[in-house]
C-alpha cells in the first residue's frame, strides 16, 4: 500500500527538518522487542538490557513495567502517534516533548492505541485501561506511559543522544546539500527505495495503510532517524506532512573510535591529532568527525586548526560545509598512500 503527500509550491518552501528525541525513543523500542529487525542496533540493545539487569540487580527499577512498555509496539511495528507529536521547534528536549504528551485527550490517547494494534486487539498491558467507559483509566494509562518512557529515555538513550544528535545533523547537512542542489527530486532521491518524488507527490511505498494528505500549506517535515528502519508517516492522515526517514551513516555509531597504531607519530602531534589524522583519507566535515570521535564539533576544530596550520591537512568548502583532507605531507606521517 501507499501513503501520498501532495506538496504545492509553499509545502517546498516549507519543507524543514527537526530533531526528536522522543521519536527516537518510541523507535527504538521497535529494535527492543524484535532484535532481528536490524543487526546494526545489536551493540544498542546489549548494552541497554546489560544496563536494565544492572539497575534491577541493584532494586533501582521498581514500578518499571518493560511488558507495558513494549506493548506499544504492534506486530506489525506501528506505534501510537500521539507518543510521536512533530517537534514544535528545531530541536526541543525530550521534556519538552512529553509535556506535550501528558496534554494529549483521552479520546485521542485511546483512538491512537486501538489504531496501532488493528486488525488485532490491544495487548493485556493496555486493555483494561482501554475497555474502560470513563477516562479516568485513560488519563492514569497515560500518565503512567509518560512516566516508563521517561525512565526508559534517561537508560536507554540519553547517554548516547551526544553522538545520536551528532549524526542526525550531519544528515540534515547533507539532504540541505541535495535540496538546495536538484530541489525535492533530488532530496527524495536516496532516501529511501520506498521514497518516490513525482510531479508534486511524494510517494511512501510498502505502508501498512493507504490515504493521501493534501499539505495545503502546511509544509512537510522531516525528520531523520536513526532507528526507523524505513520511512515512517503518522498512521492517521489528519495531522500535517510528516516523515522520519532512516538518517546515513548509522552502521558507524556504536562503533568505537578509530585507534592509530602510531607511535611516533601520536609522540609527536598527540593521540587525539594522531586519530583524526587517520581518519583523514577521505574528506570529512568537522561535525562528522566530532560524531564519530565522540567529543564536540568545537574539540574537533582546535585540532584541525593545528594540523591546518602546519600542512597536514587541507580543507575546501563544500556548499555549507568545510570539509577536511589529509595532504601528502599528513599521508606521509601517518604511513598512507603518500609516502
Amino acid at each position: 500500500m501507499v501513503i501520498t503527500f501532495e506538496l504545492g509550491v509553499e509545502d517546498l518552501a516549507d519543507t524543514r527538518f527537526a530533531l526528536s528525541p522522543l521519536n527516537e525513543t518510541v523507535l527504538s523500542l521497535r529494535v527492543l522487542r524484535e532484535p532481528g529487525l536490524s543487526a546494526v542496533h545489536l551493540p544498542w540493545r546489549r548494552s541497554v538490557l546489560r544496563a536494565l539487569g544492572e539497575l534491577g540487580a541493584l532494586g533501582e527499577l521498581d514500578g518499571f513495567d518493560t511488558g507495558l512498555l513494549l506493548s506499544l509496539v504492534a506486530e506489525r511495528r506501528t506505534v501510537p502517534d500521539f507518543l510521536t507529536p512533530p517537534p514544535a521547534s528545531f530541536a526541543p528536549s525530550f521534556e519538552e516533548e512529553l509535556a506535550v504528551v501528558r496534554r494529549t485527550a483521552p479520546a485521542v490517547v485511546r483512538r491512537d492505541l486501538l489504531g496501532t494494534h488493528l486488525p488485532d486487539p490491544p495487548p493485556e498491558p493496555l486493555r483494561t485501561a482501554l475497555d474502560g467507559v470513563g477516562d479516568a483509566a485513560v488519563r492514569r494509562l497515560r500518565d503512567t506511559l509518560c512516566e516508563l518512557l521517561r525512565r526508559y529515555w534517561e537508560i536507554a538513550l540519553r547517554p548516547d543522544w551526544p553522538g545520536m544528535r551528532l549524526l542526525l545533523e550531519a544528515d540534515m547537512t547533507y539532504r540541505a546539500r541535495r535540496l538546495a542542489l536538484g530541489g525535492a527530486r533530488l532530496l527524495f532521491a536516496d532516501m529511501h527505495p520506498s521514497l518516490r518524488w513525482q510531479r508534486g507527490v511524494l510517494h511512501i511505498a510498502d505502508m501498512i495503510g493507504r490515504h493521501h494528505v493534501l499539505a495545503s500549506g502546511r509544509g512537510l517535515l522531516l525528520l531523520p532517524s536513526v532507528f526507523a528502519h524505513k520511512p515512517a508517516p503518522p498512521l492517521s492522515p489528519d495531522g500535517a506532512p510528516t516523515l522520519a526517514y532512516p538518517c546515513r551513516g548509522v552502521a558507524t555509531l556504536w562503533s568505537r573510535p578509530p585507534v592509530v597504531e602510531a607511535p611516533a607519530l601520536t609522540a609527536l602531534v598527540g593521540a587525539a591529532k594522531a586519530r583524526l589524522l587517520g581518519m583523514l583519507d577521505e574528506p570529512l566535515a568537522t561535525v562528522e568527525l566530532a560524531r564519530r570521535l565522540r567529543v564536540t564539533p568545537s574539540a574537533v576544530s582546535q585540532h584541525l586548526r593545528v594540523l591546518h596550520a602546519n600542512g597536514l591537512v587541507a580543507r575546501a568548502r563544500d556548499g555549507r560545509q568545510v570539509l577536511y583532507r589529509r595532504t601528502s605531507l599528513g599521508d606521509r606521517l601517518a604511513g598512507g598512500v603518500g609516502e
